[in-house]
């Protein structure tokens, strides 16, 4: 009887491939999140010195935004049922919640009375609340946040807002508190007609419609330009917050994937030593 032999094809592993492979692997990602720190670092750096040109902006900003904005604080007007909210933000991200901060802010105004009109400046938040109010933006502004904003640009959001009629204009921001926290505000500014009709206007003096018109413009500017500069100090500091926190995160992850790169390395060369003594041990 014909015994017949069969030959299997065997492929031989190199000892300790398993573990080189996780080395590998633990290298390669190690490598990663070293750039990454390196990325998150210079972005910090970036963000803090724009922090610091925005909060200079800011200075001035605010005392005619406080400036434009007093009229309105200290008299009461008509609020009217026909209101046109108006959302800043920017185009940029990777600064933690600050935008969607606002559009929570928005979406709550939303739940309690419809929003019908909507002017929205910056992608970020338009991109927030497209999916629930969508239907109510009347314009929206982008390339926000590139670059410090001028009063022309305030200028051009004013206009385009004043090319719709309402009662109250309401200007959502996130205002600037300190260089760890921000909140999102929302200032009315009544319109023309409104301002007409408080008594308080004649005062001492009496003004015409066009001299109102005039001021309410050029009022609704100045608090825009306001707003836009909150805005961007608010971010900067919220973005080289982000940054830092990013940073600090990677550094702890670079130590567990250096310990767990030395643990395994060690682990392969003594399983390694183990099988060359076993060997020798064998061949003796």
């Amino acid at each position: 009887m014909a015994t017949t032999w069969l030959r299997t094809s065997m492929t031989l592993t190199p000892s300790g491939a398993r573990g080189m492979a996780t080395l590998k692997d633990i290298e390669t990602r190690l490598k990663s999140v070293k750039n990454i720190k390196k990325i998150t670092s210079s972005m910090k750096m970036v963000s803090a010195a724009k922090f610091t040109r925005a909060e200079k902006a800011l200075k001035p900003a605010r005392v005619y935004g406080g400036g434009a904005a007093s009229l309105y604080d200290k008299n009461e007007f008509a609020e009217g049922e026909d209101k046109l909210y108006v959302a800043i933000s920017s185009d940029r991200g990777l600064c933690g919640g600050i935008h969607s901060g606002l559009g929570r802010t928005f979406k709550a105004l939303h739940a309690e009375s419809p929003v019908k009109k909507a002017v929205v400046v910056g992608d970020k938040v338009k991109a927030i609340l497209l999916k629930t109010m969508g239907d109510t933006y009347l314009s929206t502004f982008n390339n926000v946040g590139k670059k410090q904003s001028s009063f022309t640009d305030a200028l051009d959001i004013a206009e385009e807002v004043l090319s719709h009629e309402f009662d109250t204009a309401e200007i959502a921001y996130n205002s600037f508190v300190n260089v760890v926290s921000y909140k999102p505000i929302i200032k009315p500014t009544p319109s023309a007609a409104n301002i007409e009709s408080n008594d308080a206007i004649y005062t001492y003096d009496e003004v015409d419609s066009e001299v109102i018109r005039c001021y309410q413009e050029f009022s609704l500017a100045n608090i825009v330009f306001h707003a836009l500069k909150e805005q961007e100090a608010s971010e900067q500091s919220a973005r080289m917050n982000a940054m830092e926190n990013a940073t600090r995160n990677a550094g702890e992850m670079i130590d567990k994937l250096q310990l767990q790169y030395n643990r395994t390395r060690q682990a392969v060369i003594t399983r390694e030593l183990i099988e060359i003594i076993s060997g020798a041990n064998a061949l003796d």
